[in-house]
């Protein structure tokens, strides 16, 4: 067996703790955040906004060490590897209590039935509560994970044995990321036998620093200390509220105000005042991020390359980059940040060229006039800050080319929802990495798993899909970089998007926060952050 990671030492088990989380607890922080969440089931949800409210409840096998890419014990104290790399043993951590509500009192405390129902019920589509209560899995499903796992079996209450069919690189980051969230076995019974299965996903239930309190749409969410968490050291808010604002000029007012002490995605334009305020502080990082145009393959005529090409040079980036992210950020010329190990920094743009898109669009018999539909997000994002007035002047550099552009748009979790079911011609969306592997990029995003998931092209190409495969069951780096290299040389020629920026990050939040560490994966995490008076 090759033995990784006994890292609880590191982690803080919290067992040898004297001072209770209810004691230690104290304050109540409010987070302006952006959006209101679609639920809590962090399995069926791709989105930073859903990950974040979930984000105080749960815990998963394996986590990333706060502000940083790299995976530390979770509710697993250590796992071995098999010689292969085909079978995982995750030692579980003993003792760690699920939540006391309202609505549920556990009798028990977590064991290897919660993973097992937790990875199971993604895994099969005949599981009594994936039954009774139908879902989808769009990362599950969309990195494979529901062809690769073979079976997941406990071998002791403490023990959980999974079974891969072919070698996974990137298994353990994979499996630290939300959706791998762990839930409890016992609580679903009670669902079930209660006729109210959908509840797992608006009365949640996990092992969090944070208990759940309540939802109100549009409104605020709010979490209370979990008292009894298994790393009380971390627990140091009595009271998480996060306050839903999507306008960033209310979420940057709120904050001035003490209104809120931590927000996010504030306007390129708010940024110097922010650093100039004296109550504040501005966390600023590169962001490992991108925005991008996504081109719906199965729609005519962008089923066709050169139709692709013709829309892709005729978008002037750098006059994007200039108003939409005002100096916040980056061209992109590929599809994944530089910052990505196996980045192909040979990959070049198409220049701008309004005239040879005409050309193009005529030879693949596009009339002028013709209308398509560009479909720009409503929010604000990490890898976007302003969708509309991008949209709009994409709407004036294709209607150069000929093309009558309309801009639609939905409230978020619509158009996630229509997105992925491919009801646009074009839609303005984007990305932030999730675990640091090329991957979660270039499988994530664009793969023929990924349709109905987080690929808004449709694209399905079998060469790019056949290189992006061999890389994973290569535990090489090199190996993989030189698989990763053509992959992305070939994503560049087909055209599925088309990159526009990489954002940089700024995280404004008040003096009075200690702890906060801005996530390279966009995620806001509270177990740690203290208040000051």
């Amino acid at each position: 067996m090759r033995h990784t990671l006994v890292l609880s030492a590191l982690l803080g088990t919290g067992l040898l703790a004297t001072t209770s989380a209810a004691q230690a607890a104290g304050g109540s922080l409010v987070f302006c955040s952006e959006g209101s969440p679609a639920g809590f089931d962090t399995a069926q949800y791709t989105t930073a906004t859903d990950n974040d409210a979930a984000e105080p409840l749960y815990n998963r096998l394996a986590e990333f060490e706060k502000g940083a890419t790299n995976v530390v014990p979770g509710l697993a104290t250590s796992w071995d590897i098999s010689e292969d790399g085909l079978k995982y043993t995750f030692h579980l951590r003993e003792g760690v209590k699920f939540h006391t509500t309202d609505y549920f009192t556990p009798t028990r405390d977590f064991n290897a039935d919660d993973v097992l129902f937790t990875f199971n019920r993604m895994l099969d589509p005949q599981h009594p509560f994936r039954k009774a209560y139908p879902t989808e899995f769009p990362y599950f499903n969309g990195m494979s994970l529901n062809k690769n796992i073979a079976k997941v079996e406990a071998t002791g209450p403490l023990t959980v044995v999974m079974t891969l069919n072919s070698v996974d690189a990137a298994f353990i980051q994979n499996i630290a990321m939300s959706f791998a969230s762990i839930l409890s076995a016992e609580y679903a019974d009670q669902l079930l036998k209660g006729g109210k299965p959908s509840d797992i996903n608006q009365k949640p239930i996990g092992t969090g620093p944070f208990e759940f309190k309540s939802y109100q749409k549009d409104s605020n969410i709010r979490y209370v200390a979990n008292e009894k968490y298994w790393a009380p050291e971390r627990v140091k808010l009595k009271n998480l509220i996060f306050s839903i604002n999507t306008d960033a000029s209310v979420r940057v007012q709120k904050l001035k105000a003490n209104e809120c002490q931590v927000t996010l995605h504030p306007r390129p334009a708010d940024v110097p005042a922010l650093k100039n305020d004296p109550k504040l502080q501005l966390i600023e990082k590169p962001g490992f991020n991108l925005g991008y145009i996504a081109y719906n393959t199965r729609h005519k005529p962008f089923d066709q390359v050169e139709v692709r090409r013709a829309l892709d040079m005729a978008v002037n980036k750098q006059g994007i980059l200039n108003a939409v992210y005002q100096g916040a950020g980056q061209l992109a010329q590929n599809a994944m940040p530089p910052t990505q190990w196996s980045y192909d920094e040979t990959i070049k743009d198409t220049p701008y060229n309004p005239e040879k898109a005409k050309e193009l669009l005529k030879a693949a018999g596009v009339k002028e006039g013709t209308e398509i539909t560009l479909w720009a997000m409503p929010v604000q994002r990490p890898y976007n800050p302003n969708a509309k007035l991008m949209a709009e002047m994409l709407q004036a550099d294709w209607a150069k080319i000929g093309l009558k552009v309309k801009i639609v748009s939905y409230e978020w979790g619509e158009y996630i929802k229509r997105t992925k079911n491919g009801e646009h011609d074009i839609s303005l969306i984007g990305w932030t990495g999730d675990n640091g592997d090329p991957d979660n990029w270039l499988g994530t995003l664009y793969s023929c798993d990924a349709i109905g998931g987080n690929n808004y092209s449709m694209w399905c190409d079998q060469d790019y899909d056949k290189l992006i495969k061999q890389a994973k069951v290569v535990t090489d780096r090199d190996q993989r970089t030189v698989l990763y290299k053509q992959a992305q040389q070939l994503l560049k020629q087909q055209v599925p998007i088309t990159p526009v920026a990489h954002s940089t990050v700024n995280q404004p939040l008040s003096t009075k926060v200690e702890g906060f560490k801005v996530s390279p994966f966009g995620r806001n995490v509270f177990s740690g952050v203290s208040l000051n008076p």
